[in-house]
């Protein structure tokens, strides 16, 4: 049971680590989708799924990826948003990607809401001198989407299947 736990713990870290990045230079560098995607293969070795459930996590992860390059492709989304989404949807698989889906949204929502008025207003000065607040800022920008994936997944994993088979 704890060899499961331990890998739980770098999957908040990479999913905290692709918000702050997100956050700070609008990006999510390839490494971060990459090693969650692995760190779920590894997670799903170790705790023994059957190959029916890690094909529903696996089609969860399709589903995502198809999803979110369609909302890249449109614009509304980046590309590391699209990998990002994909490999926490394998994570939580098919039994939890809409709760997961709707929650994100909920916070993707708000962070949009906040940043969108934040802007309206000046920065106090020593915000101002911090480069990637005054980029988020700026009028024209865009939303760090990023940040709201990894709350989503951060505030649902909890309640979700996977966190439940490790916590018994």
């Amino acid at each position: 049971m704890l060899a499961p736990l331990l890998i739980l713990a770098p999957l908040l870290v990479l999913l905290l680590l692709a918000a702050a990045w997100d956050l700070a230079s609008y990006t999510i560098p390839n490494f971060i989708p990459a090693v969650l995607f692995a760190g779920f293969l590894v997670f799903a070795a170790m705790t023994g799924y059957t190959a029916a459930a890690f094909g529903w996590h696996l089609l969860a992860s399709a589903i995502g990826l198809a999803a979110g390059f369609a909302l890249f492709a449109l614009g509304y989304i980046g590309g590391g948003d699209a990998k990002l989404f994909a490999c926490i949807a394998a994570w939580f698989g098919l039994h939890d990607l809409l709760q997961y889906v709707l929650v994100a949204s909920l916070f993707g929502g708000a962070l949009t809401v906040f940043l969108l008025a934040g802007r309206r207003w000046p920065l106090p000065a020593p915000l101002a001198g911090q480069a990637w607040i005054a980029r988020l800022h700026e009028p024209r920008a865009g939303i760090p989407y990023g940040v709201a994936l990894s709350a989503g997944a951060i505030a649902v994993l909890p309640y979700t299947e996977l966190f439940r088979s490790v916590t018994g």
